[in-house]
């Protein structure tokens, strides 16, 4: 009896202090949640949202912004209800389905057009820990979970427009595909809002 009393003792004693340590070394509760490493995640991609690439199309007011200097765009465009023009001043006016050839000519794609009046998707200003925590939120992001923010940047073809923006526009500091992995290890890690 003495000998089960002493290996439960033992036992017992070795489950707290491993506790302990896991506790005190910082160790998640999560199989898988790596804070740090989800943060780090989340600051590569957000220096992507933040290029004029993806910013351009995010603006703070309703008007869409252009060039790799992001100023107001020149016809003074505006977003509209559905975030594609107003008026005579229509989007797909100028931009086509696909670039239009030639350096600084409109660029295009079938989906052109900014996100809609009711979900303005805002990156322009934005912290990393106001943009991460938008991007979470489904009132904000379109109703999207976290497994459709990843097929998002993976495949929709607006955001994969970003890098084949045609002549004389930069290119996002991550290639796509590194960019995606980013963000799908920013959620995969435990999807953590940067410090600031």
């Amino acid at each position: 009896m003495r000998v089960v009393y002493f290996l439960l003792t033992v036992s017992f004693i070795g489950m707290i202090a491993m506790s302990f340590h896991q506790r005190s070394s910082g160790a998640t509760e999560e199989p898988g949640k790596d804070k740090a490493a989800s943060q780090k995640a989340f600051a590569a991609v957000y220096k992507v949202l933040m290029s004029p690439r993806c910013m351009n199309c995010h603006p703070a007011g309703d008007a869409p912004l252009q060039g790799d200097d992001s100023h107001p765009h020149m016809q003074n465009v505006q977003r509209g209800p559905e975030g594609k023009g107003v008026y005579a001043l229509k989007c797909t006016n100028c931009h086509q389905p696909q670039n239009t050839s030639g350096e600084h000519m409109p660029p295009g794609n079938p989906k052109w057009a900014l996100p809609p009046a009711d979900r303005k998707m805002v990156f322009q200003g934005r912290s990393p820990r106001q943009l991460a925590a938008q991007l979470l939120d489904p009132r904000l992001n379109g109703g999207r979970t976290k497994e459709q923010l990843i097929e998002h940047v993976t495949s929709d073809t607006l955001v994969l427009w970003g890098w084949h923006p045609g002549d004389g526009r930069t290119l996002p500091p991550l290639n796509h595909a590194e960019f995606a992995r980013q963000f799908k290890r920013w959620i995969d890690k435990g999807a953590y809002l940067p410090d600031k």
